[in-house]
């Protein structure tokens, strides 16, 4: 069991790490084209809504309360922009619709 534990964290330590330092070592000019640059300035966000929308789905009892507090939430957000109101109407949403469900 140790052994293999042990090839398994070298193998992700040297995955982990070839990700890293492999853009510093292939790249050492400013990226001039358009289309590369525009790709990696989505890549935060897109890795923040891949993260975010399971633990959204999946963080109340039923994943419809989620699914209904994300569609909420986004049409406030988008409508509003406030973030208390957002996440207080999150809330709200995902209590009744938990109550009703029960």
């Amino acid at each position: 069991m140790n052994h293999n534990f042990y090839l398994c964290f070298l193998a992700m330590t040297i995955a982990t790490y070839m990700i890293r330092i492999l853009p510093i070592i292939l790249i050492r000019r400013e990226i001039k084209n358009t289309y590369i640059r525009s790709f990696l300035y989505y890549v935060p966000y897109v890795t923040l809504s891949v993260m975010t929308f399971p633990a959204i789905v999946t963080a109340t009892q039923t994943p419809v309360s989620g699914i209904l507090a994300l569609v909420v939430g986004i049409i406030l957000a988008w409508k509003d922009g406030n973030l208390f109101r957002v996440a207080v109407a999150s809330c709200v949403v995902v209590f009744v619709t938990e109550l009703i469900m029960l």
